[in-house]
């Protein structure tokens, strides 16, 4: 997609605007609860977002007035986010495990897109839930609604390069990028929270430890649902799939 002139001076200006919400910051740098996380990270791990939600909006912008037919595939992904992330299993002190969701829409319309629909996602769980927090919003947008996505992205372009069957290809895309968004959510909460003895990779390597029970297993849940809504669009909503070339490229 090409931008405009306007679009790319505000997305120059938000990525300014990022870069100097980082600068105070002091640091040796899936839902976090409300309030977790100092101020200094809660305002970094949000202003690191704020790049990709503009250009998520962007691109949104420009699907709304090209492609009227893929709106019901972007709200069906919404839709499946906020279900299936809002099933949370109380995994470690601050945090939860959870399934993300995300690995669906970032299949079909790539990361950006993705980030605007997770903290949509994110700030209606977090004032009607209780689920996560508004001043974590930022935290948990980057590793749920960015990082998360864009491993997905990236193995699912892969595996279509590799041939590899495609239901396959979306089960191991979804499943490994929301394992790989609680590994974020762990470094995050390492950086937070250094071990007194070994610092941040000590810490790191207990999140890990403790969020693997759990997560493992829901992100092997997570790719088969993901699947399974994949064969339901391709039965269902085939016009839709091939108007955002998915049905295309995945062949």
């Amino acid at each position: 997609m090409k931008l405009s002139k306007i679009e790319k001076n505000i997305l120059f200006f938000s990525i300014a605007l990022a870069a100097f919400s980082l600068s105070p910051v002091s640091a040796s740098a899936m839902h976090i609860m409300e309030g977790f996380l100092p101020l200094e990270y809660s305002i970094a791990w949000g202003a690191v977002c704020i790049p990709f939600l503009v250009l998520g909006f962007m691109r949104l912008r420009r699907t709304f007035q090209d492609n009227r037919r893929s709106l019901i595939l972007l709200a069906m992904s919404g839709a499946f986010i906020f279900v299936i992330s809002s099933l949370k299993i109380p995994s470690v002190t601050g945090s939860c495990s959870h399934m993300t969701g995300t690995g669906l829409a970032a299949i079909l319309f790539g990361v950006p897109a993705t980030s605007v629909l997770a903290i949509i996602v994110l700030i209606f769980q977090a004032i009607l839930l209780a689920h996560g927090g508004l001043t974590t919003l930022g935290a948990n947008t980057f590793s749920m609604g960015i990082i998360g996505p864009v491993l997905t992205v990236l193995l699912f372009k892969a595996g279509k390069k590799l041939k590899i069957n495609q239901l396959l290809n979306v089960f191991i895309a979804s499943a490994l990028g929301c394992l790989f968004t609680y590994c974020i959510t762990a470094f995050q909460l390492a950086v937070a929270y250094p071990s007194e003895v070994g610092g941040v990779a000590a810490s790191l390597v207990k999140f890990l430890g403790v969020f693997a029970p759990t997560q493992i297993p829901l992100a092997i849940v997570e790719g088969m649902l993901t699947v399974l809504v994949i064969i339901g669009m391709e039965s269902f909503a085939k016009k839709e799939l091939s108007s955002i070339s998915f049905m295309e490229e995945a062949k």
